[in-house]
């Protein structure tokens, strides 16, 4: 199989190679790959994050002798054969889809076994349920920044609370950054901002990294307006700003981008290159699938299923999205998962764990990983 080379070398790590794939269900499937062995280890990005994002990790797991693979999923990146209006079939990027993705590419490789699926972010959503439906496949997961707390409940009491409406109503209105992610203009208010994208993916991740001292999150008490607008507003917005004006204010000075270790404004480059070609769409519709009520039937299938894979959640110390969903990581640790391993949040490390400290994930992974290959022997 021919592995030409789709990024620049000064944009990967050594050791790492970059190439596209058909994964037998309508994509051309950009992956990243590090390492030779038969154990082979699945990265999931998030959003805005794209296959790069895991570029500090892989040579490290690759050199603990696994095969690394980390995808651009569909919507993201250099994969491509997705479509990128608004007015698309949402169907394809709905959850069960992008593991039909994620399943055509391992065929396609060759690949029957994965010691690990990790997944970050959005990404985690979709390990999750790549691990519970498939554990002949998916032999354990790692999640990080967004516990899992399940399928929804097939006899879940109706719910009565319109947060959209109560955050809108309060004093200093405000509105759930997925609602506003999933409108119609969200990816024309990101592409044309006055700032730029370079600039507003620099803001955008200064912002929900622990580089931003504001990032102190603490449990909610419940799933309510007055709870969640607590957070942050790059989860609780502002009523009358879009994400850009949301994040301008909080743009780090030039010192400060200059002391940005786990993101140099070259690495930054390589995101911001990637989506002034793609634009964002793609990874919005991601949100909006989470707000249909045909894909929220479909996953019912699911309802009361648990994940029986060994698993471990771990997050940065200073992310709010340990803590965004009042009580998911409780059910998480207590309920979804029946053979999990433990919870692990890293100092000094904000949303985006495995680029912060990238040191201290890959100690906790291979880690996990030494009890793991223990069960599956």
């Amino acid at each position: 199989m021919s592995k030409p080379l789709l990024y620049s070398p000064e944009c990967l790590t050594f050791g790492i190679h970059s190439y596209k794939i058909d994964n037998s269900n309508g994509l051309e499937m950009h992956i990243l790959e590090s390492g030779e062995s038969s154990k082979t280890i699945l990265l999931l990005h998030g959003f805005p994050e794209i296959a790069y994002s895991w570029r500090k990790i892989m040579p490290m797991l690759a050199n603990h002798k696994y095969r690394v693979i980390a995808p651009d999923l569909r919507g993201f990146g250099l994969t491509s054969g997705w479509d990128s209006r608004y007015d698309c079939d949402l169907s394809l990027f709905r959850p069960l889809n992008i593991i039909r993705d994620i399943l055509g590419l391992l065929t396609t490789l060759q690949i029957d076994r994965i010691t690990m699926v990790v997944g970050h972010d959005y990404g985690a959503s979709i390990a999750a349920y790549a691990a519970l439906i498939r554990p002949d496949i998916f032999q354990s997961l790692s999640l990080m920044s967004a516990p899992f707390s399940g399928p929804p409940l097939l006899n879940a009491k109706k719910d009565n609370v319109d947060i959209a409406t109560n955050l809108a109503q309060l004093e200093r209105p405000r509105k759930h950054y997925q609602w506003y992610y999933a409108t119609h203009e969200a990816d024309g208010d990101i592409q044309n901002c006055t700032e730029g994208i370079h600039n507003f993916l620099r803001a955008y991740f200064h912002y929900k990294s622990a580089d931003w001292k504001g990032n102190k999150p603490f449990q909610l008490e419940s799933w309510s307006a007055e709870e969640l607008a607590k957070m942050p507003t790059y989860y609780i917005m502002d009523l009358d700003k879009n994400m850009p004006e949301t994040v301008a204010p909080q743009m780090p000075t030039i010192e400060e981008i200059a002391k940005c270790e786990w993101l140099p404004d070259d690495e930054l480059r390589v995101y911001s290159n990637t989506y002034f070609k793609t634009g964002f769409q793609g990874g919005l519709n991601h949100y909006r699938c989470r707000f249909n009520k045909t894909f929220i039937s479909e996953q019912q299938v699911f309802s009361g299923c648990t994940i029986s894979v060994p698993t471990c959640f771990i997050s940065g110390a200073s992310d709010w999205g340990v803590y965004q969903v009042p009580g998911a990581l409780e059910t998480m640790e207590t309920e979804v998962c029946s053979n999990f391993l433990g919870s692990h949040l890293i100092k000094d490390a904000g949303h985006w764990v495995q680029q912060e400290r990238p040191d201290e994930v890959i100690r906790l992974l291979l880690s996990f990983l030494k009890n793991v290959e223990k069960q599956i022997e």
